[in-house]
């Protein structure tokens, strides 16, 4: 089909507060409380009709930019900030295509936010959060879901100068090749303060859900795994055998080790892994580890070869992809894999899918591959755009963190929560405390989020029991 050309016509900005049940430390913070930004768009098509659409995000602190000046409220106004300049200069840039918005915007957006000191990477989350919401009404003005969308190219996917390494890639037949996955494994993160089992604990949340480890798989029986570190072999070491000891009673699983860019070089993180091989605790876990995610600090990981780690497993990058070519400097360097996060972008997933492609087209063997990561994406529209994207690419299973940190719904209406479920019931499971993910022998079903007209949601998040976004305190005075 011929790709709309629509215009953004006005945005509405809102956000809330959450808590998580649990402490969740990754990287550099402890999360124990948080906040959801909400985006709605309108848009105009040629025709002259009007449609709006909503996306989703955690304004996460401590992730998009670690530099230890900045309190977390600053890192959220960083966010909001890069918001207010993608929507600011998308109003006034008149019609273009779903993609076109995105990649003839990159540039300037990228230098509009390098002047007030926001990194590439909080630069990516203002784009993602408005393109999807944009996508989200086209989606809805031509009746399509996101999948039955990629397949029809209606946001207009083509060779672009922002991409010069696909110059000539035919995106229109791969998009079209695409076949959603209705059903996928769901990776369970355990962070570096959980607790293993129920000797760990001196206090227990006591709500009726897992909280240990061992908990979680009897509860969930996940079958894929992921394992963060933080930085100190001994330590990391440790940690690991005792996570091996539970796990290694299960009939079969696969691990992704996550090293949150806690690891100062390539060679710490590879004095790790022999640590780890030397470890005969670790025999069966080592063995089952499909890949290593950024162990290394960002300032530093697309600086030196991967080569001697990669060699052992495959590693991805996750938080160093601030750049829409971080990917090609990365495979330069013997990285093999990326992450896709909806919070870093739609069309940044589908690019670096077409260089998945395009890479192992040349090679004897697939090589080059993505990951599906979490970053704490709740329930409702955040999680079902992340689960739309990740199924609409084909990936087999997906980190999930949001359901087990943070208790269902929290925070949102009871009713807002009825509503998705009832929209969602494969996805979603009443419970004595109200509607939850529903993961089923570590399996998340997913037709109603492959067949929802929009991107991944039948239905929009209740606004009115939400607060208004306030503009960016951002640069700090």
């Amino acid at each position: 089909m011929t790709a709309p050309r629509f215009r953004l016509v006005e945005t509405q900005r809102f956000e809330w507060p959450f808590r998580l049940r649990m402490p969740f430390r990754f990287g550099v913070i402890t999360v124990t409380h948080g906040r959801q930004a909400v985006i709605r768009a309108r848009i105009a098509l040629e025709d002259g009709s009007e449609h709006w659409g909503v996306a989703a995000e955690t304004l996460a602190a401590k992730w998009f930019d670690k530099d230890p000046r900045w309190s977390d409220a600053q890192n959220e106004d960083q966010l909001r900030r890069a918001l207010e300049i993608a929507c600011d200069a998308t109003i006034a840039a008149g019609a273009n295509t779903a993609f076109g918005h995105y990649a003839d915007a990159y540039p300037a957006h990228v230098a509009a936010c390098g002047v007030e000191s926001l990194n590439p990477l909080v630069a990516a989350y203002g784009r993602a959060l408005l393109d999807r919401a944009m996508l989200d009404a086209l989606l809805k003005a031509t009746g399509l879901s996101f999948a039955a969308g990629l397949r029809a190219n209606v946001g207009g996917m083509a060779p672009h100068a922002v991409v010069t390494d696909l110059a000539g890639y035919d995106f229109e037949a791969m998009l079209a090749s695409l076949t959603p996955a209705r059903r996928m494994h769901a990776r369970h993160t355990v962070g570096l303060v959980d607790p293993i089992t129920a000797a760990d604990q001196t206090e227990r949340v006591d709500d009726g859900l897992p909280e240990t480890v061992e908990e979680v798989a009897a509860t969930y029986r996940h079958t894929w795994w992921k394992l963060k570190v933080g930085g100190n072999v001994a330590a990391d070491v440790d940690r690991l055998c005792r996570i091996a000891s539970m796990l290694d009673r299960l009939h079969g699983y696969h691990v992704s080790l996550d090293g949150n860019e806690q690891y100062e070089d390539a060679e710490g993180v590879l004095a790790l892994w022999r640590a780890m091989q030397a470890e005969p605790r670790l025999s069966r876990l080592n063995a089952s580890i499909a890949f290593i995610e950024q162990p290394v600090k960002r300032a530093r990981a697309l600086e030196g070869a991967m080569g001697a780690l990669a060699a052992e497993r495959p590693v991805i990058v996750d938080e160093s992809d601030g750049p829409l070519d971080a990917f090609v400097q990365a495979k330069a360097l013997g990285y093999t894999g990326i992450s896709s996060k909806a919070c870093k972008g739609v069309w940044r997933s589908l690019i670096n899918l077409a260089r998945c492609r395009a890479w192992n087209a040349q090679e004897a063997e697939p090589r080059y591959f993505m990951s599906a990561e979490d970053l704490t994406t709740l329930a409702g529209v955040c999680v079902q755009q992340d689960l739309a994207l990740v199924s609409a690419m084909g990936l087999a299973h997906v980190e999930r963190n949001g359901h087990h940190f943070v208790d269902g719904f929290s925070g949102r209406p009871r009713a807002e929560a009825v509503r998705f479920m009832e929209m969602h019931p494969d996805l979603y499971a009443d419970t004595p405390r109200g509607p939850r993910l529903a993961i089923r022998e570590g399996m998340l079903e997913l037709g109603s989020v492959v067949g929802a007209v929009g991107l991944g949601a039948a239905i929009e998040p209740d606004t009115a029991a939400m607060q208004p976004m306030p503009g960016a305190a951002w640069p700090p005075r």
